[in-house]
């Protein structure tokens, strides 16, 4: 079956994506929330007994569930009575936090687990609501409170939220949630990845209570056209029939106003000021603004600047700007596993400015919240991911429906944070067909939720006209993206590192080009000649080669060497070497530095 067009995919998106699940709340980060982390008690049920009876029927579409369907969190009535679990006599796990480093009989563990959270949950208004808020799990989940199924949410890297006012009491709450991240052909990311598959709860869950009419969503950005306005909207959630007014301040600006909402809630924003100071990477100015209404008042810290190509040019507040960067995976490097702490990501993002970055691609994924608030306080640029990754089933609607649910939470949830700066919409894709409108339908939506970013997406490079020693990049999709992105691997998977010595580079597009990967693996600690696979000494020669042979695209505006610090995955088990670790980092898991960090450090720092 041939992809629909976009206007058919967003329709099918949003009334079977709908339907089970709820518009995102954006900015948990300061709304009045009640924290739901630590021990929940757990069940592993990779036969899903738990889900389904024995003939393969699930519970929740039985119009008597009976107590062996674990949402349920049912005991006996009697002594005779079976029913053959017990959340609260299992074994207990900690939320945020994947199970695989948790547990180390689940490291290798792909399929279902169950989770438990008793609570008890008092309004501190009796007119408001409360929603169950997830940042993050992975991968297909199902919610249910107190007995009752709420939706079911696919994806393993954005937030999502469900409405339980109706449903919530003061005493003996339990919410069940059912994370299944078994890897499925049909998914996004697909079966074959090269990071660890981490299950779970990964990131925070909490209550989030609300007025009974609340500001639920907002974007606030500069107007493309004219830096001394500020555009955006700002829409409310409830008893939205009339027109409501609400107030936005930013004192540092003098800004005091007022805007009427329509029929549906929406307030549309247009503002000027000759005052506002931009955020930059020397200074990234963010502004406390503040809105209210009649019943909810929302903070945020935003900062303004704008972000567009000219030619082969990246323009940062109309200025030419180079993309010193580096890629990160979502690990930690405090404890290991999946991170998701504000300490792992100051960690990363400090280790990537002493590497001299202004710049982190966020691979292969949507990352957690706190990497780019943090990003937006120590001025560094963005490029945000979604997991479309090597081979997907580019001619499944459900496919492109999964991917498309997953671009929109994370431009919901990022869209107004000055850092970042790109949307990238898929890493290593080969070309055909289906593939082109595929993304090109994302990137079609994308520039609908956000017309003020640029897209990108990281592509391969190829010989020009026959020749291997010249290399381009021939892709219909590369006439879509705004910024020119490709891998390349010469001196690792294609020759070794002096290789580059005897590469050209024709791009005959355009734009300007950001190298989004290049590197070898090393082993921390294992030296020897340059020649040596594994050695430092190996890796650091890759990377003067590479930045030699780089250096050379005219239209070269920036990079993100592959990777900031080793990670796990289940592809790289090389013994007394990776160990299950892609030894690519500049840094190892230990946090001890290679010597080509220094090499990519001395070629940053010359570029300032």
């Amino acid at each position: 079956m041939k992809l629909k067009p976009l206007f058919f995919l967003v329709m099918i998106l949003f009334i079977g994506v709908g339907a089970a699940q709820e518009p995102l709340l954006i900015n948990a980060y300061h709304r009045t929330t009640h924290s739901l982390n630590g021990n929940w008690k757990y069940i592993v049920d990779p036969y899903e007994n738990g889900f389904y009876n024995y003939r393969l029927e699930a519970f929740e579409d039985q119009k008597d569930p009976g107590k062996n369907a674990f949402f349920t969190n049912s005991k006996p009535s009697n002594k005779s009575e079976l029913v053959e679990y017990d959340f609260d006599l299992s074994d207990s796990i900690l939320v945020p936090g994947d199970w695989n480093t948790q547990k180390e009989k689940l490291f290798y563990y792909e399929g279902t687990v169950w989770y438990k959270k008793s609570f008890d949950y008092r309004k501190t208004d009796a007119t408001n609501r409360v929603f169950v808020y997830f940042e993050a799990s992975n991968y297909q989940t199902d919610v249910y409170f107190n007995g009752t199924k709420l939706g079911r949410h696919v994806g393993g890297f954005t937030p999502f939220n469900y409405e339980v006012t109706h449903l919530l009491k003061d005493q003996d709450n339990f919410l069940v949630v059912k994370v299944d991240n078994k890897r499925i052909k049909e998914g996004v990311p697909t079966l074959n990845t090269d990071w660890w598959n981490y299950g779970g709860l990964t990131r925070d869950v909490k209550l989030i209570e609300t007025g009974a009419t609340f500001i639920k969503d907002y974007f606030l950005h500069l107007a493309t056209e004219n830096p001394k306005e500020i555009n955006g909207f700002v829409q409310l959630d409830g008893a939205v029939s009339g027109e409501h007014p609400i107030r936005l301040r930013i004192p540092e600006l003098s800004i005091d106003t007022t805007f009427i909402t329509n029929k549906t809630g929406k307030a549309n924003i247009t503002l000027t000021s000759d005052k506002i100071v931009y955020w930059s990477l020397k200074d990234p100015k963010l502004y406390q603004l503040r809105f209210s209404s009649r019943e909810d008042t929302l903070t945020d810290q935003i900062g303004f600047r704008t972000i567009s190509t000219k030619d082969d040019d990246i323009l940062l507040n109309g200025e030419p700007v180079f993309l010193k960067g580096i890629s990160i995976h979502e690990e930690s490097p405090i404890r290991g596993g999946r991170g998701n702490s504000v300490e792992d990501a100051r960690q990363l993002l400090s280790w990537a400015k002493e590497l001299g970055c202004n710049f982190v691609r966020l691979a292969h994924y949507p990352h957690n919240e706190h990497m780019v608030r943090l990003a937006d306080e120590m001025g560094i640029l963005v490029w945000k991911e979604n997991p479309v990754y090597w081979t997907i089933s580019w001619d499944n609607p459900d496919t492109y429906q999964n991917a498309a649910n997953q671009l929109t939470e994370l431009i919901a949830r990022d869209k107004n944070r000055a850092s970042v700066i790109i949307w990238s919409m898929a890493n290593e894709t080969p070309t055909s067909e289906s593939r082109n409108l595929f993304l090109s339908n994302l990137a079609e939506l994308a520039r609908s939720l956000d017309p003020t970013r640029l897209i990108s997406a990281a592509l391969e490079q190829s010989a020009y006209q026959g020749d291997p020693n010249v290399r381009t990049i021939h892709d219909d999709f590369a006439e879509v993206v705004d910024v020119l992105s490709f891998n390349q691997y010469i001196g690792w998977y294609d020759g070794l590192p002096e290789k580059a010595q005897n590469i050209s580079w024709v791009i005959e597009q355009n734009k300007p080009v950001l190298i989004s990967e290049f590197g070898g693996g090393a082993k921390q600690g294992l030296h020897g000649d340059k020649y040596t696979r594994w050695t430092e000494e190996y890796q650091e020669y890759l990377y003067q080669e590479t930045l030699k042979m780089l250096s050379s695209i005219k239209q070269l505006r920036g990079m993100s060497p592959w990777i900031l610090v080793d990670f796990r995955s289940p592809r790289r088990m090389l013994p007394e070497i990776q160990d299950g670790w892609n030894r690519k980092g500049l840094i190892s898991e230990e946090g001890k530095k290679k010597k080509a960090f220094f090499v990519l450090q001395d070629y940053y720092n010359s570029k300032d």
